[in-house]
């Protein structure tokens, strides 16, 4: 039976710690080391409603996405919704592990798994890593579809591919307009205009645009912009993950079973359209 520090070196190989961000928190939140680990359960978010569904599942090992102390605490004082969750998972005998931007430059990594759903062939990191020389991992993906379509096609494949939340998909651009290379960024990429033009795409998918960004990046001639939900960009990562880490863990000579959450963490839940 893997420990939850053999656990935790297969997926270091798969998400190096030292791919993050000098800004971000990754790695192990809470769990001991030399805890049999069985069952390892994937999400986006770690809120309360995933790791009661972690519980509830008999996970050993959480692994999300997003960290749940991106910033440096003093207390977990179950007082606070974040302390509250760790209290949960240590009560539940779960560990809480983080792959946040080491995740977004692997390869595979988010990006990777986004561009799949999309039906794109990748060529490329969209903002290669200058730590790689082989100019493979990095932030975002450059790809091509199949066949070039428009605008307005492209934005009902995105709809249709990834998980439904009540923002939709908002797009910039004509929608005739004809694409067939398209950037796309998991999660919040409006940093990353720049390098969507220089890639010569027609088209880039992201999240959490805001309006002044995206409005210069229009005047500057920028790609045609789709902006979904962040949660929805992220989601298609977790059932990569959870079969990499299947895969990497045989090779290692250990079984553990995954599973990934179904349950929605976008937090927006309803919308209404403006009346015509």
């Amino acid at each position: 039976m893997p420990t939850l520090s053999d656990v935790l070196a297969v997926l270091h190989r798969l998400y190096d710690p030292a791919w993050a961000e000098s800004w971000d928190a990754v790695g192990l939140v809470c769990g001991d080391p030399d805890a049999e680990v069985r069952k390892v359960m994937f999400a986006v978010d770690p809120v309360q409603a995933v790791a009661d569904e972690a519980l509830a599942w008999g996970a050993d090992l959480l692994v999300t996405h997003h960290p749940l102390f991106l910033r440096g605490v003093h207390s977990v004082a179950a007082t606070g919704f974040k302390g509250r969750v760790v209290h949960r998972l240590i009560k539940g005998d779960c560990a809480l592990a983080v792959a946040h931007t080491n995740a977004d430059s692997a390869d595979p990594g988010v990006s990777d798994a986004l561009a799949a759903a999309l039906g794109l062939t990748v060529t490329g990191p969209l903002d290669p890593s200058a730590a790689d020389p082989e100019g493979c991992r990095g932030i975002g993906r450059v790809g091509t579809l199949p066949e070039p379509e428009t605008l307005a096609a492209f934005a009902a494949r995105a709809a249709k591919a990834l998980p439904a939340t009540a923002q939709g998909i908002r797009v910039a651009g004509d929608p005739d307009r004809l694409v067939h290379t398209v950037a796309v960024c998991g999660g919040a990429g409006d940093s990353l205009f720049a390098a969507a033009r220089r890639s010569g795409a027609d088209v880039y998918l992201t999240a959490d645009l805001r309006h002044h960004p995206a409005s210069e990046a229009v005047e500057a001639g920028s790609p045609a912009l789709v902006d979904a939900a962040h949660w929805a960009t992220e989601w298609p990562w977790l059932d990569q993950a959870a079969r990499e880490l299947t895969a990497a863990a045989a090779a290692s000579g250990a079984t553990v079973e995954t599973y990934v959450s179904r349950l929605p963490t976008d937090p927006w839940v309803f919308h209404v359209p403006s009346p015509t």
